[in-house]
């Protein structure tokens, strides 16, 4: 109970730092704690604007951080299916071809199946085939190297596949244009 006695003694009884100094006038007194009690609080908000600043520039850092992570991330994945286009281009080329005989066959059906494969997998790091034939002429995907005659044009045939990856173009598709059939009867 002793303890007790001696807590409420000390809550109810204020303690004054020991580097102020009090009048013994109690209204003179009130006012010097009230101005410390006014620098104290002005203080801790200070703190709290430092620390609410510090998370904000460390949540920023972070999200900075995660997003050159990311980017880092895509350019590595855009080098490595940039290397492989070269690949993809082998593959098409061998579906050029017709099999002569049943074991051609099956060795084209093999090569097929691989090139899905892969596709699939590249599909997933969001290679995506740029689609020509019978499409309206876009120069920001196709890049033209024959054909033209008017401002309304359609891809008439594809010279080589484009791809995008990410949304964006990897290598655009190289085609053959011709003008639309609504500017070719006119």
């Amino acid at each position: 109970m002793t303890d007790d006695v001696l807590d409420t003694e000390a809550v109810a009884q204020p303690t004054v730092p020991p580097d102020l100094e009090l009048p013994d006038d109690p209204s003179q007194a009130a006012e010097i704690l009230v101005d410390e009690l006014r620098t104290a609080r002005e203080s801790e908000a200070a703190r709290l604007d430092d620390l609410q600043r510090v998370a904000a520039e460390f949540e920023n850092f972070r999200k900075r951080s995660e997003r050159e992570q990311q980017e880092v991330t895509a350019r590595a994945s855009q080098r490595v299916v940039a290397a492989l286009l070269p690949v993809l281009d082998s593959f098409d080329g061998a579906f050029e071809h017709d099999a002569q005989s049943p074991s051609e066959e099956l060795l084209l059906s093999g090569v097929q199946s691989t090139f899905h494969q892969l596709m699939e997998v590249l599909g997933r790091e969001g290679l995506a085939v740029i689609p020509t034939e019978g499409e309206p002429f876009d120069p920001t995907v196709h890049e033209a190297v024959a054909g033209g005659g008017g401002d309304d044009l359609v891809v008439a045939s594809e010279m080589r596949r484009g791809y995008t990856l990410g949304g964006r173009v990897l290598r655009p598709a190289l085609v053959v244009v011709s003008p639309t059939e609504g500017v070719a009867e006119q």
